[in-house]
């Protein structure tokens, strides 16, 4: 089978350089079953080689197009090696949380080969807790999004201790194709992307004429109102201007080979009690919280700008029912209103933008192409990615954002992977020159589970800034409890 890369799938891989590999991935510790004995590797090839077929992702390789004249394209791989797929690795002494981290930073530098289906599996032995394992495991982006990532592990996941039975799998390939059928797939795949694009076209013009015309008509309404008023009145607040750029941290800077790793879990009672005291939603705790450790971390470190950070943050274009495995997204800039010291002010500035943001990205959304045509992107991506990095021209351009900030729904009943209880799920994702920091969230169960991955060499103290989160849901936390009780003193007074 023949499936053309996307557009936006086909960013991911031509940006890829040695510093800038394009994975995404996550680490676990999971509880083994009860008086289990032997190799816990071995039993996960054999429980993989029965699901393989359930997820594509398991079994297609890239085949690049003749002359690199358009994306590559998914086939069938004819084998999957299990034994280079999933590999055992034992953590140096004592096997502590520390030990864990460093190493999923390890493997996580670490490029994928593509002649091989861009994923793999590691089995961490070693762990500190009796009777439990630790896991890695990576798929490069290329291959899916956030969203297609957690219908990928439906595949190979249970829901109970005692793996389901799955039907067999089809027949596999009986050849590879040729140019030809390659050249003609991706051509038909051309042209109707590139139809879809231009079907768009008028509503994307009518859309951005209507939302340019409403922000100069508030640019107006917040002029005027800004003005003296007669008769004393006190004068209305006027709204800052968004800037076109982010201010320029310690985090905006050219990226090494090296990374670092670190995770924080935040029960999802206390970001319920936060969001019922202070209002607001879950993402909006996520994004005051990397607010809040941000602010106290760069002004640790006499660091913190005047003015907001500002986080790119991912939107799922996914329709409701899409499990392809691709990705379909846009990103987004989100204000982070580091410049507000209260914390209370500043939770209130994120929930204004958080909702400005939103309801611009809805009125897009149906107008956004998920996919385009990408003629000539094999050609020019990949040493404009190269340049970028030799040249440190992050060291030099204005940043439009600081950090990347995403917030993953995932699965709020416990899973299983070969008999064995996943009791953690903290995301590693991507980091890029100019964006040093990525933190992603992910629920699961009754927890959020940060992840923190950065460039070693710009944030060499990572822990700490998980540390900072930490210590902000603690804060956030403290406050909700006081406005809650001010609130109910408030009502008994009446």
């Amino acid at each position: 089978m023949i499936t053309p890369l996307g557009g936006i799938d086909g960013l991911f891989l031509h940006l890829e350089t040695r510093t800038m590999p394009m994975h995404v991935g996550s680490m676990h510790v999971y509880r083994l079953p009860r008086r289990f004995s032997g190799d816990f590797a071995t039993r996960l090839r054999h429980h993989l080689a029965e699901r393989l077929h359930l997820s594509p992702v398991f079994t297609r390789r890239l085949a690049p197009m003749p002359l690199r004249l358009s994306n590559p394209a998914w086939i069938d791989a004819d084998r999957v090696d299990l034994a280079y797929h999933v590999r055992e690795i034992r953590l140096p002494a004592p096997g502590d949380a520390a030990a864990l981290q460093d190493c999923v930073a390890r493997l996580h530098a670490e490029p994928m080969d593509r002649d091989r289906p861009l994923w793999q599996f590691h089995v961490l032995q070693g762990l500190d807790l009796p009777g439990c394992i630790g896991f890695y495991g990576k798929v490069h982006h290329a291959a899916l999004d956030g969203q297609a990532a957690v219908a990928m592990v439906q595949a190979f996941l249970d829901v109970h201790a005692t793996p389901r039975a799955v039907a067999p799998p089809p027949p596999g390939p009986d050849h590879v194709p040729g140019p030809g059928p390659l050249m003609r797939a991706v051509a038909a795949h051309q042209l109707h992307e590139t139809r879809r694009v231009f079907a768009l076209l008028p509503a994307l013009a009518k859309t951005g004429a209507r939302f340019a015309a409403e922000s100069v008509a508030a640019r107006l309404r917040a002029r005027f109102s800004s003005a003296p008023p007669a008769h004393g009145a006190p004068a209305a607040t006027g709204t800052r201007d968004t800037p076109l750029f982010a201010p320029r941290t310690p985090l905006n800077v050219t990226i090494g080979r090296a990374r670092a790793f670190a995770g924080v879990r935040v029960p999802l009672r206390r970001v319920h009690a936060i969001t019922e005291h202070l209002g607001g939603t879950v993402n909006d705790v996520v994004l005051m919280l990397c607010s809040g450790a941000l602010r106290d971390h760069l002004a640790a470190r006499n660091a913190l700008p005047a003015t907001t950070l500002f986080a790119a943050v991912p939107v799922s274009l996914r329709p409701a029912g899409d499990t392809a495995q691709n990705t379909q997204a846009t990103m987004v800039r989100m204000p982070l209103a580091t410049d507000i010291a209260d914390p209370i002010e500043r939770y209130a500035a994120i929930r204004s933008a958080s909702a400005s943001v939103k309801r611009g990205v809805g009125r897009f959304r149906d107008v956004i192409p998920a996919d385009f045509p990408s003629v000539g992107m094999p050609w020019l991506l990949p040493p404009m990615a190269t340049l970028v990095g030799r040249a440190r021209l992050a060291d030099r351009l204005p940043p439009l954002a600081n950090l990347v900030i995403s917030n993953v729904p995932g699965p709020r009943v416990p899973l299983y992977l070969a008999g064995a209880r996943m009791l953690s799920y903290y995301p590693a994702s991507i980091v890029t020159h100019g964006l040093a920091l990525n933190i992603t969230v992910e629920s699961y169960v009754d927890d959020l589970f940060f992840g923190l991955v950065a460039c070693r060499h710009a944030v060499p103290d990572l822990q700490a800034v998980a540390d900072a989160i930490a210590a902000a849901e603690a804060e956030l936390t403290a406050l909700g409890r006081r406005a809650a009780a001010v609130a109910r003193r408030t009502r008994s007074a009446r």
